[in-house]
């Protein structure tokens, strides 16, 4: 039985902590790296984030750490984040205010996507209309994404439309109103993805979709009502269903 402690913001961390399950249940996951974050205040700089190098698979409502992006002594406590994780979202947060909530994977798809010369994802089919001139893609891949490199990945955010950046080299880096938001965003990027690899591993000449048809498309699902909360509370009935210790 999931019993809740004392502690702030525990919707928040509930939805956090299931977003983790799930995103290592479908393989995004790689190994004890990659971090999610949620803005916890007004202005953003103060985020929910996974402990150090825990694997998403062991990760609890109530192990979650709060990391402060103005005070760089958040690096020296006992609960000090990755490194990377604070570069990365460190900068996210205290740059780009409207980034509520932010997940980095190295999913297999999405970095496949990354390490083509052209990282463009057309529209070849709904899912990838979705994401219609909607993808920042980075060519400057710059090392592992300590405080320089986080900051200059954060400022590519400059506008609110695009919500998805594709780090060249690297991986994915998506981001939200909320978790439920930037996690199914997060998951029908990869889908995309993953369509298109397949597709081009046939060698044969792909049928993609008009600009308009796409951006038409793009617009209708932006608007599809609920899709991600309903999303968001599936995986929690299940994990629940389960007995997963997560909502912990």
């Amino acid at each position: 039985m999931n019993v809740r402690p004392n502690m702030d913001d525990w919707e928040e961390r509930v939805d956090m902590a299931a977003a983790f399950r799930w995103a290592e249940r479908l393989n995004m996951h790689e190994a004890v790296a990659n971090h999610f974050s949620l803005a916890i205040n007004g202005d953003g700089t103060r985020f929910l984030m996974n402990a150090n190098q825990m694997h998403f698979a062991r990760v609890k409502a109530s192990n979650l750490i709060i990391v402060d992006s103005n005070d760089p002594s958040t690096m020296e406590g006992p609960d000090a984040p990755d490194p990377t994780a604070w570069g990365l979202h460190g900068g996210l947060h205290r740059f780009c205010p409207h980034a509520r909530c932010a997940m980095h994977v190295h999913s297999p798809y999405a970095t496949a996507l990354a390490c083509l010369e052209d990282s463009t994802l057309p529209p070849v089919d709904q899912n990838a209309c979705t994401f219609f001139d909607r993808v920042v893609i980075d060519k400057d891949y710059g090392g592992l994404a300590f405080e320089v490199e986080g900051e200059r990945c954060a400022h590519l955010f400059s506008d609110p439309r695009k919500k998805v950046m594709v780090m060249g080299n690297h991986g994915a880096l998506v981001i939200g109103d909320s978790v439920a938001d930037t996690f199914n965003r997060l998951y029908y990027f990869e889908r995309a993805c993953m369509t298109y690899i397949l597709a081009l591993q046939t060698g044969k000449p792909l049928s993609v979709l008009s600009n308009d048809i796409a951006e038409k498309t793009a617009a209708e699902l932006e608007e599809y009502p609920e899709q991600g909360d309903r999303h968001l509370a599936e995986i929690k009935a299940i994990l629940d269903e389960e007995g997963s210790s997560y909502a912990n």
